[in-house]
């Protein structure tokens, strides 16, 4: 037989075990091969999808524990419904790896997230079984109600569409905007919650404990059989029979929950809970529910990171990961033990902690990213003074502005791509009050192999039109501390700090506070050659730049300008009246962002001036490192120094 070994693209060797494909799914090339096997191959082929994701992932870092948790009810849709003509949406999408081994691209998976390989998420243009890109939470149940409704306008009526979301991205106000339209359209919706209990932390908020109540009630388990097994006989007599059925399912669930059904409420059917890891049975219970019209929601129960003993028992650590890894123990292939400088995110998560000692009016805010930002520092000392509000981007703004009004200091942390979704709330609930709000950007600028979705790279200029707002930006770990340290002192209106991911430039970064004054820069390195204008990290990728063009017999200085807003004007004046060749430089779109600031103040004090903006282009940039996006952009090491040498000759 003639097996297929994936190769680890990290090196010149299979996996640490091989993947050899000598079994079901080496046969399987789109879901059309797999409607092909007989139910009694399912199980097998779970398994091994299971064991090739485990692989893949051990030798190709990248999303892991969720998509283990959904092989079965990945391979139970592809088998049941006509992909894909019949339309899937994943939520968020980071747990669809089994959907895209099964779909065509299982012999080019080893390029997970690479430079020009597929993305970690459903993208449209990379496959027909993509059927919406995702990326961000809670946006599944809204795309498949239109493309439900596109399809009726398009006398597709036997199109099946399927939403599948997490508990963890119910919480998002959006799926209720979308559940609360759907639920008044006659369409072919079924919306599949997978209830895992957690999101990348556990899931939090009262809908947890509703979810909860339903998997628990040992009567409603014992009666849900005898009732799915009722509606199976009666809904296909005709509408009597079926209205009959829905009162009597309705009025069970009810008495049974001694609640109303959430769902049902909002005019949905609502079926379950069943396994999500007996594969033969999802397949019956899927084939029932496409018998039924209108909108519907199956309720599915799920282990995040089955199959993978280390990932069952520590979801949130093996949530994704961050190096190769042996299979055998989950213990990483290589250790490094050398010592570096922190995370930025653990930067802010010790900072602070240490602040919110000094100022007892400080409290934390997370949208559902506790262990991402490192907000869990907090809540594990001071668990009343720090909260996970859920993927709820929106609420998490404007429950901090409510907590300003009160004299409290919220230090609220969103990645830089998140907080687009609470645009509204900053300048409506926040600036125009001016009221005393710290946003802790994490993950600004490219953030490498998570891709478009979720690089940070629109803050500094969808914030800097915003009036009232202040907006920095550290080059290294001390200044991080004194910004954070800045916007807490005295009540200067929103305050925003943004940092990239990764790690930082120092090992000894625990310095004492120092106060900066807001809206000054600083000189770096004097020059007269050519000036290098850089706000953030980027900054010290700028000094070594000034470096080797000092050998090569070019003087360049440089400036740390730290704020974006208010910009150091006085700093400005010197710096073009000195210098008629500028760079600028920053790690986001260079459409409105820094390089855009400092044309305009060139402009408005009448000064000329040759200036290079460098930047993300005005475009969006797909995966691969960090380091291989910038070289893209133009602003990794050797492109700041080519712009430099044509900038002075």
């Amino acid at each position: 037989m003639n097996h297929n070994l994936y190769f680890c693209p990290l090196k010149s060797q299979p996996f640490n075990k091989p993947v050899i494909l000598a079994g079901l799914l080496e046969k399987i090339n789109d879901p059309s091969d797999l409607r092909k096997l007989s139910e009694d191959d399912l199980a097998p082929l779970c398994e091994e999808l299971r064991r090739f994701i485990i692989e893949a992932v051990s030798c190709n870092p990248a999303h892991f524990a969720a998509s283990l948790g959904v092989v079965e009810l990945t391979v139970a849709l592809h088998y049941v419904f006509n992909t894909p003509y019949d339309q899937l949406i994943w939520d968020v999408g980071h747990q669809a790896y089994s959907h895209k081994i099964l779909t065509g691209r299982k012999d080019i998976f080893y390029t997970n997230r690479k430079l020009n390989g597929i993305s970690g998420f459903p993208r449209m243009e990379e496959s027909i079984y993509d059927a919406f890109g995702t990326g961000h939470a809670s946006t599944s149940i809204s795309a498949a109600l239109g493309i439900a409704l596109g399809s009726r306008f398009n006398k597709e009526n036997d199109r099946q569409v399927i939403a599948v979301i997490g508990d963890g991205s119910m919480t998002g106000g959006m799926a209720f905007e979308g559940l609360n339209n759907a639920g008044i359209n006659n369409t072919n919706l079924l919306v599949i919650l997978n209830d895992n209990n957690i999101a990348i932390d556990p899931s939090v908020g009262a809908l947890k404990d509703y979810l909860l109540d339903i998997t628990t009630s040992h009567t409603y388990n014992r009666m849900k059989e005898d009732v799915w097994n009722l509606l199976g006989r009666l809904s296909k007599i005709g509408p009597d029979a079926r209205k009959l059925v829905q009162k009597l399912e309705g009025g069970l669930k009810s008495v049974l929950l001694k609640q109303s059904n959430l769902f049902e409420s909002m005019k949905f059917r609502y079926f379950g809970p069943v396994d999500g890891h007996d594969v033969v049975f999802l397949t019956k219970v899927l084939n029932d529910l496409k018998e039924i019209n209108g909108p519907k929601l199956l309720h599915v129960l799920t282990k995040k990171g089955k199959g993978f003993v280390p990932a069952e028992l520590d979801q949130t650590r093996w949530h994704a990961t961050s190096s190769e890894f042996d299979i055998r123990t989950g213990e990483p292939v290589v250790k490094d033990t050398t010592a570096k400088p922190p995370r930025y995110q653990d930067v802010f998560g010790h900072t602070v902690v240490e602040l919110a000692e000094m100022n007892p009016k400080i409290v934390g805010i997370t949208p559902a990213m506790p262990s991402g930002s490192s907000l869990n520092i907090m809540m594990n000392k001071m668990p009343d003074r720090a909260f996970d509000v859920g993927i709820a981007e929106q609420h998490a703004v404007t429950f901090a502005a409510g907590l300003a009004t009160q004299g409290m200091i919220p230090f609220c942390i969103i990645y830089s791509t998140f907080l687009q979704r609470g645009y509204d709330q900053l300048i409506h609930d926040v600036a125009i009050q001016n009221l005393q709000v710290v946003f802790c950007l994490d993950r600004a600028g490219l953030v490498g192999a998570d891709g478009v979705t979720h690089h940070g790279t629109f803050d500094m200029a969808y914030l800097r039109c915003i009036p009232n707002l202040i907006i920095s930006s550290p080059m290294n770990e001390e200044e991080m501390r004194n910004l954070m340290f800045t916007a807490q002192l005295h009540n200067n209106g929103p305050f925003a700090i943004r940092y990239p991911r990764g790690n930082g430039t120092m090992t000894n970064w625990r310095l004492p506070f120092k106060e900066i004054k807001i809206g000054t820069g600083r000189t770096m390195k004097d020059g007269k050659d050519l000036a290098i204008l850089s706000i953030g990290p980027l900054g010290n990728r700028a000094l070594r730049v000034c470096e080797k063009l000092e050998k090569e017999g070019i003087s360049a200085a440089h400036y740390d300008m730290r704020f974006l807003k208010p910009l150091d004007e006085n700093l400005l004046h010197d710096i073009f009246r000195k210098f008629s060749k500028i760079i600028t430089l920053e790690d986001g779109a260079i459409t409105g962002g820094f390089g855009s600031a400092v044309l305009e103040f060139m402009n408005s004090h009448d000064y000329h001036a040759t200036v290079k903006r460098l930047g993300v282009p005005d475009k969006f940039i797909e995966h691969g490192t960090q380091i291989e996006l910038h070289m893209l952009c133009g602003y990794d090491t050797d492109g700041i120094l080519e712009a430099a040498r044509k900038l002075v000759s």
